[in-house]
């Protein structure tokens, strides 16, 4: 049976870097990676192996991240099982060339897209899920019949230990390979020439990577974040809104790229609300959150640190309190905020939620414009078909949710991923099968007959040809 290992970040050295990356060319180039059999068994493979390493990953994350049990399984090993699962279920079908139509000008002939295998991957994974989002990926490069080069997070040093053991028995390194490390060996890492870079981080990192794979012209899925907005308006079913933003807000004590970032409630109902709030979060977490054992805790001092700074006590409706010795922090509401408070001026990824009203939805708009052009999600608390499409509409961002949060994320049928400063790209399901894919265009023209038409001499040819072409 796995257990945690405390010995994570034992560096890889720059030569054993660089000749991973080549072993890993090598055996792409072979073709055993590309077939079905090869690409179902190594689902399976993987799957099998997080089964087995389910109890160890149930204690890395809770000593990383003070996760319960039934988050852990939620969000990280039971989300990942689940979508092997799907995974198999589809591969064969989503590997069949798709047949398209063909154009009157390239008659007679027929027309295929076929899904091509990139290469060599670099996925780098993040902190907040550290099983999820390096297995997810993982599991959709595979599905492509790529090899992958996986690097975690130096934050979470035993969900890295076992990420490592998981890899290093289940796979040889040619095929996938763990890399230990922190920052250093994540710039070797992108001086290497990849045929893909999927990163999960920050947008300040994001920016790095994209700097960094331009220089060798490696394309990139980013999946970024930003302040997601959460808006409630005035006909919103408030026992429903309040329950569902507890709980997409306090999910891993707010450690969540998609979690509401802040609230905009209509002014009618906004002492409503914060009353309605603060009794949900007494009654989910008690009155003493830090004895909950559904409430997570903040990875690591330096965040800890940040987020505690954002937080003005004298507007705390609820929480506020904080231990820094075991790195908690309460499910905290701030009222009455503007834009001018500190709480609003950077991407929380913590447990406090700053509300701020609203009358008109050009005060909505402004308020979003001018903290994230383009936020990561959107949710959006009404019963009004017409103001829900308007949000759509006029807010540009990745993904969300009408009358929930978060949970655009559990259905795999949906890309999920950024636009703009949120991300590049996007993935789960069939989508990050094509995430790792190149759409390969292929016209196959028949024989029996050679139409002159596009031939020289061209003559008079061009009056058939506007015909066709209008």
């Amino acid at each position: 049976m796995a257990t945690v290992n405390d010995n994570a970040n034992m560096a890889t050295t720059e030569p054993e870097i660089v000749n991973i990356v080549v072993r890993q060319r090598e055996y792409f180039k072979s073709g055993a990676t590309k077939s079905y059999a090869n690409r179902l068994e190594s689902l399976k493979k993987l799957k099998r192996a997080l089964g087995s390493y389910e109890g160890a990953f149930n204690a890395a994350l809770k000593q990383d991240l003070g996760k319960p049990e039934f988050e852990s399984f939620l969000t990280e090993t039971g989300f990942c099982l689940h979508e092997i699962s799907g995974t198999i279920k589809k591969l064969k079908r989503w590997m069949r060339p798709k047949r398209v139509k063909t154009s009157l000008l390239a008659q007679p002939g027929t027309s295929r897209i076929h899904y091509s295998p990139l290469g060599v991957n670099l996925i780098i994974a993040p902190y907040n899920y550290p099983v999820a989002l390096s297995v997810s990926p993982l599991v959709a490069a595979i599905a492509a019949g790529n090899t992958a080069v996986l690097k975690t997070s130096e934050m979470t040093p035993a969900c890295s230990a076992v990420t490592r053991d998981l890899i290093r028995e289940t796979f040889d390194p040619e095929f996938v390979a763990y890399i230990e490390g922190e920052v250093e060996e994540t710039t070797i890492l992108l001086q290497q020439k990849f045929d893909h870079i999927f990163f999960t981080g920050s947008p300040r990192v994001g920016s790095i990577v994209m700097s960094a794979a331009a220089k060798t012209l490696t394309p990139v899925t980013l999946e970024l974040g930003g302040k997601s907005p959460c808006i409630v308006h005035d006909d919103a079913k408030l026992d429903v809104a309040v329950k569902r933003i507890v709980t997409g807000k306090f999910l891993n004590a707010a450690q969540t790229c998609v979690a509401p970032d802040y609230v905009m409630v209509h002014t009618s109902i906004k002492e409503e609300f914060l009353s309605r709030l603060k009794d949900r979060i007494v009654k989910v977490y008690g009155e003493d959150a830090s004895a909950s054992p559904d409430f997570s805790r903040i990875v690591n001092d330096n965040h800890f640190q940040r987020i505690c700074s954002l937080i003005d006590q004298e507007k705390v409706v609820v929480g506020g309190q904080s231990n820094a010795d075991t790195r908690f922090i309460a499910p905290t509401v701030m009222r009455d905020v503007t834009l001018a408070d500190r709480v609003m001026s950077e991407e929380i990824f913590g447990p406090v939620l700053p509300v701020l009203d609203y009358e008109s939805l050009n005060e909505v708009y402004d308020v979003v414009d001018q903290q994230s052009h383009h936020p990561l999600s959107c949710y959006i608390f009404s019963e009004n078909t017409e103001f829900q499409n308007e949000i759509i509409d006029k807010i540009q961002f990745g993904g969300g949710c009408i009358n929930n949060c978060i949970f655009h994320l559990a259905n795999d049928h949906l890309p999920f991923g950024g636009v703009g400063e949120s991300g590049i790209g996007a993935y789960h399901g069939v989508h990050g099968f094509e995430c790792f894919s190149h759409k390969k265009a292929i016209l196959k023209s028949a024989t029996w007959i050679d139409l002159p038409l596009a031939h020289a001499p061209y003559g008079k040819k061009i009056k058939l040809l506007r015909m066709i072409m209008k």
